[in-house]
């Protein structure tokens, strides 16, 4: 029982003094247990869905931008993902520090270099990774984006995704992806970056495009190719998914979206929003329609009406070839309920995008 009701039943009837000091004393234990209570309540979901990692989350007191430096325009790339002429970057890991976070994911805090952001980044090795005759093998990467406000944490503790794949990967059936889960929780309370380079404000999509990248060359046996890269999100980080695919088909052969959605002011606290040139260029729908060469991006897009499908349809009505858009309606909330047994069928259908041999 918490300490607040368990006080409150032991002082009601032992409170002393005029009526008005009675009242007023039994009226701070009420609002006592009503703020415990709705507490309590809160720890109990944000540990079910791991929605803030820290309480500096919570109370958006974090910053994990250390500058915003002018990154320039990174759109022709260089045919590898993430890759930098710059010396590696050897990173120490350790597990993490959750419970509900198998014990076989790594953590690794990593300065970003070129995009000055901070934050911590998940990996996870598929069962091949160690096994002596896949010693000399290069793996395919996926990154995996939370919503907002979301933890890197999220898709191992609450989606399960490790634990749904590693036997669907052992018996064939899903191609043995490297799991990275960055951080997308760069700034205070309120701000949402879209996963976009916001002058002045967050380099978030170098962040997440070129710094993680780059990291997991440097310390992990992923293929440099970006046909064998692919990028995945859930709600928020839907968004951010396919945006970075439609931007950066230089870096991600294949994006998946669940109940996701085009236009960044379906998210009220985003920052890309905010800005009307910045928020036309950072939808995924204008993204292709404005490119002079239609990407060579594989997009899986679900939702059910009214979240996510239409943005679906819309990113298909704007694909040319060789873009593939493949929506699927789904049904049920906008939750981690729904997301998660989708986990299965959408890497199943990246396999066909990306097979574990080519």
């Amino acid at each position: 029982m918490p300490v607040s009701i368990a006080a409150a039943l032991l002082l009601w009837g032992r409170v002393r003094g005029p009526q008005p000091a009675r009242v007023l004393a039994r009226l701070v234990m009420i609002l006592a247990c009503q703020v415990t209570a709705v507490v309590m309540v809160f720890v109990m979901v944000n540990n079910a869905n791991l929605i803030y990692g820290s309480w500096s989350d919570l109370l958006g007191t974090g910053n994990h931008v250390r500058a915003v430096p002018s990154v320039g325009d990174d759109a022709a790339g260089d045919g590898k993902s993430g890759k930098s002429p710059e010396p590696k970057v050897i990173q120490s890991f350790s597990t993490v520090d959750d419970p509900k976070v198998p014990g076989d994911v790594k953590r690794t805090d990593l300065k970003g270099r070129v995009s000055g952001v901070d934050g911590e980044v998940l990996v996870w090795t598929p069962p091949q990774y160690d096994k002596p005759e896949f010693k000399d093998k290069k793996f395919p990467v996926v990154e995996l984006l939370p919503g907002y406000p979301g933890s890197s944490s999220t898709w191992y503790g609450t989606l399960r995704v490790s634990e749904q794949l590693k036997p669907l990967m052992e018996s064939g059936q899903v191609a043995p992806f490297i799991l990275v889960s960055p951080r997308t929780l760069l700034l205070g309370k309120g701000q949402d970056t879209g996963c976009a380079d916001i002058p002045g404000k967050v380099n978030a999509d170098t962040w997440l495009s070129r710094d993680v990248p780059q990291m997991v060359l440097d310390n992990f046996r992923a293929d440099p190719s970006p046909d064998r890269w692919a990028v995945a999100g859930y709600s928020a980080g839907a968004h951010c998914a396919t945006k970075l695919g439609a931007e950066h088909p230089n870096r991600y052969r294949a994006s998946i979206s669940l109940s996701g959605y085009n236009d960044p002011a379906q998210e009220p606290d985003s920052l890309t929003a905010k800005d009307p040139a910045l928020r036309e260029k950072s939808n995924p729908v204008n993204i292709l329609r404005n490119s002079a060469h239609p990407p060579k991006v594989a997009f899986y897009l679900s939702g059910n009406k009214g979240d996510g499908y239409e943005a679906a349809l819309a990113l298909k009505a704007a694909a040319k070839a060789p873009t593939t858009v493949t929506p699927v309606e789904s049904t049920g909330s906008h939750s981690s309920d729904v997301w998660k047994p989708m986990v299965p069928d959408v890497f199943k259908w990246l396999t066909t995008i990306i097979p574990a041999n080519h």
